[in-house]
């Protein structure tokens, strides 16, 4: 469990870094689009992301489980 939960990191560690390498030029267009975007939009968007993940989880779990 704690290997699946490490990889699991390490995974969100590599996509962000490289996400963040390709977007370094643009990163302050970025936040000047993000900052007119209205902050309720932004949580809603990220509490349906977090609840996407947590199914992938919970079915990977559910039908792979040695």
């Amino acid at each position: 469990m704690l290997e699946v939960l490490l990889t699991s990191i390490g995974l969100v560690m590599i996509v962000e870094g490289v996400l963040y390498f390709f977007l370094a030029s643009n990163l302050n267009k970025l936040f000047k689009i993000l900052s007119t975007i209205n902050p309720q939009t932004i949580k809603n968007i990220s509490v349906f992301s977090a609840l996407i993940g947590l199914c992938l989880i919970y079915f990977t779990f559910k039908y792979y489980d040695n």
